[in-house]
């Protein structure tokens, strides 16, 4: 089968011909109609995740497709179901499965990390009956693969994670597509984002999906001060959708007392284990809170948000690309040019 490939960290990423991938006892191979291209993909090219251990390697998270084959012990799939899953693929039987947290599973599977991902025609993925999500007929897949990373992770930072309430004031720094998730989340569930960005034409989209106001970092030197204008004491809950010294810091600062920050971003290579302003986190009773992903068993409220349109996620597929257009796409992705969410169709 075609699949996009690396040998070696911060090497030349081409399409190739790969051997099909062998299912799991209690994996499945899903025909990928659909994956996202996510910057976590490009962390993973640059040597960034330690999962990855062996190369050559297939990258690649974010996926929907069909299922072609399923593993002997899998009982409640079938080839030709329509699928998605979460880049988290909990064992199912662990202490953090049992109670609800597959996203912080110590047996994690990850496709695309852990193992080969779904840059590919095909992809092998592990724990098939505790981790793939049926898809609604009426969710194309392009929109399902837009879930599986960046819109099922805002999810969880800011419902779960970050316990938003009906009009609650929410700092998005960084309007990435994660960051843009979590503003058309926020939007969707009653809440006031204000999306933050350097760049005009992400800030534009975040108006679209519902941000109630916007904030050019790049023509402004105090974000927390332009935060605390805005919104009277501060954000009830903010969130570094990037992964910056800089984002985390003006997060925390951007709070109110007794706020929440939420770490959705990556802080990887030379950004990881920032300093950070822990004087106002004693002093406001600041809370500060990690956010990894979803568990496939809550992904029903997330696709009924999308099913009845209070959540627009198609808006954030902004463009569709071939395989043999992905290795220069994710080559790319550190000048950080995408706006929204680019979606490889390896079937188009």
């Amino acid at each position: 089968m075609q699949a996009v490939v690396f040998d070696e960290f911060r090497g030349p990423i081409r399409v190739d011909e790969v051997a099909e991938p062998e299912c799991a006892p209690d994996g499945a191979v899903i025909e990928v109609h659909a994956t996202g291209l996510c910057r976590s993909d490009w962390h993973g090219w640059q040597g960034h995740d330690a999962d990855i251990r062996v190369l050559p390697h297939v990258p690649g998270h974010e996926l929907a497709g069909i299922v072609a084959e399923v593993g002997r012990d899998v009982t409640c799939w079938k080839p030709g179901d329509r699928v998605t899953m979460p880049f988290v693929a909990g064992c199912g039987t662990c202490p953090e499965c049992t109670t609800g947290n597959a996203q912080v599973c110590d047996q994690q599977f990850q496709p695309g990390f852990t193992g080969w991902g779904s840059y590919a025609e095909r992809v092998a993925i592990r724990y098939a009956d505790f981790n793939l999500v049926r898809l609604p007929e009426s969710l194309d897949f392009a929109t399902a693969a837009s879930l599986g990373c960046r819109m099922a992770t805002a999810y969880r930072a800011v419902a779960a994670q970050g316990q938003l309430r009906p009009g609650d004031w929410v700092a998005v720094h960084g309007c990435g597509g994660v960051g843009l998730a979590a503003v058309a989340i926020a939007a969707a569930l009653g809440a006031r984002p204000i999306a933050i960005d350097i760049r005009q034409q992400p800030l534009e989209l975040a108006q679209q999906l519902g941000a109630a106001e916007v904030l050019d970092a790049s023509h402004i030197d105090d974000i927390p001060a332009a935060v605390r204008q805005l919104t009277g004491r501060g954000a009830d809950l903010s969130l570094d959708a990037l992964g910056s010294r800089t984002t985390a810091t003006n997060s925390i600062l951007s709070l109110r007392k007794r706020g929440r920050h939420v770490q959705v971003g990556l802080l990887a290579g030379d950004q990881s284990n920032p300093p950070l302003p822990m004087g106002p986190v004693i002093a406001h009773e600041l809370e500060i809170v990690g956010s990894h992903g979803l568990a496939a068993r809550d992904y029903p409220r997330l696709l009924d948000l999308v099913v009845r349109g209070r959540l627009e996620a198609a808006k954030l597929v902004t463009r569709s690309i071939l395989l043999s257009e992905a290795p220069a796409a994710l080559a790319a992705m550190d000048h950080f040019d995408e706006v929204g969410v680019a979606v490889i169709e390896p079937k188009r």
